[in-house]
């Protein structure tokens, strides 16, 4: 085996782990935004480790640009879900769910704090 490959098969067994790790988490959390939270962390990060890990094996420099393209549209389409998630969940201060109303608690929340 060449260097190259030692590299890579790093890589993507580093990216597995953090696949892995992600799971877990989604698995293990108690609540939504642990849970998302564990999911986008590990999973881009895992997936970053796994593209970098291909990126030496690949034959043409276009090949190497599109994976890191769907790299970039992954992490972007994970930014906006979660943040989509995570605002349709928002949690009280008393621990309430408030899936009804947002933006009316929101505004009242900051009227509060003033």
């Amino acid at each position: 085996m060449t260097l190259f490959d030692w590299y890579s098969l790093v890589m993507v067994t580093l990216g597995v782990f953090f696949f892995v790790a992600g799971c877990v988490g989604l698995w293990r959390f108690p609540d939504e935004l642990s849970k998302l939270h564990a999911l986008t962390k590990a999973d881009n990060l895992g997936l970053g480790f796994i593209v970098l890990g291909v990126l030496p094996q690949v034959g043409e420099v276009a090949d190497a640009i599109q994976l890191l393209v769907i790299w970039v549209a992954v992490m972007l389409a994970g930014a906006v879900s979660c943040y989509l998630l995570a605002s349709h969940t928002r949690v009280q201060p008393d621990g309430a769910h408030n899936d009804h109303k947002r933006k009316q608690g929101f505004e009242e929340q900051a009227h509060d704090k003033r």
